[in-house]
């Protein structure tokens, strides 16, 4: 005769109640649309004590503008960003619209792929790129997290127990931005590699974002230095596109696995890379009548 295991569910109003839970019951998993942590659940993969349900926290579900940035809530949904974040975050809405299918991307949301902290997340690359910021609460407060520091090894990231991801802030963009990946298939495909990139003009600068070639998201800031031809912009060519996609790709640090081999992933980074990066310079410097 089996034996019934114990499963506690706790439903907290508030991100007070919330952090207050996770304080007292460390083997509560914090669940917001559930779209990763359901699937390990059902091929048994993981068979949490106790689950914290977040959907209830309006805290969490809505965005606001903070003037040069925006503040998404850790449950604001894929679906929304896309939605309503498309013209002032355009490389986080193209990233968010790659996810899944639209029932993930109606339910998943940001701070689950942040929590999850895997190498292939979507919603990585482009907050690499942009210098976003990540919002932790917990019973001693909050602190925030350059988005940098986040990522501390495959599925590992710098949430200690008892902290919940709140909020994550991501500076509008300063310029054309991009996000391009590659999957076995054209939808519902986790990534074989992706890449994210921002140009901001007046700063001269560009952002970079490495997704599933190593063993955390990356940044490539060899790629970041290259010297553009920003005072004469009919002087960038192939050759220096190029030049900036296999620096991209040198910055990657992928291994074979079912999606891929290194090799690919680095062949496909330095195209993508390559691509993104006359996109946004066309973008940025096309003058033309439309």
């Amino acid at each position: 005769m089996s034996v019934a295991t114990r499963f506690d569910f706790h439903r907290p109003a508030a991100v007070g109640e919330a952090v207050r839970l996770l304080a007292e019951h460390p083997e509560a998993v914090p669940v917001a649309g559930g779209t990763d942590l359901m699937v390990a659940v059902n091929y048994r993969h993981t068979r949490p004590e106790a689950m914290l349900d977040l959907t209830g926290l309006a805290e969490l579900r809505d965005w606001t503008d903070e003037g040069d940035a925006v503040r998404i809530g850790s449950g604001v949904p894929y679906a929304r960003i896309t939605a309503e974040l498309a013209t002032v975050l355009p490389g986080l809405a193209a990233a968010a619209r790659t996810v899944g299918s639209p029932q993930i991307r109606n339910r998943g949301t940001l701070g689950g792929n942040l929590a999850t902290a895997s190498p292939a997340g979507d919603g990585h690359p482009p907050l690499l790129a942009t210098g976003a910021t990540v919002e932790i609460a917990s019973t001693g407060g909050v602190r925030t997290v350059p988005i940098g520091e986040f990522y501390l090894g495959p599925k590992r990231s710098a949430l200690r127990p008892g902290e919940l991801i709140t909020a994550v802030t991501v500076p509008k963009a300063a310029g054309p931005q991009q996000f391009l990946k590659v999957g076995t298939r054209n939808a519902m495909v986790i990534a074989v590699c992706s890449f994210a990139l921002a140009l901001d003009l007046d700063a001269r600068r560009l952002g970079t974002g490495i997704g599933s070639a190593g063993p955390v998201p990356l940044t490539a800031p060899d790629a970041e230095a290259i010297d553009l031809p920003w005072a004469d912009p009919g002087r960038l060519d192939d050759t220096l596109a190029a030049e900036f996609g296999r620096r991209v790709a040198a910055a990657a640090r992928p291994i074979d696995d079912v999606r891929g081999t290194a090799a690919y992933r680095r062949h496909a980074l330095a195209v993508c890379a390559a691509r993104a990066l006359r996109r946004v310079w066309t973008a940025a410097h096309d003058r033309s009548p439309r």
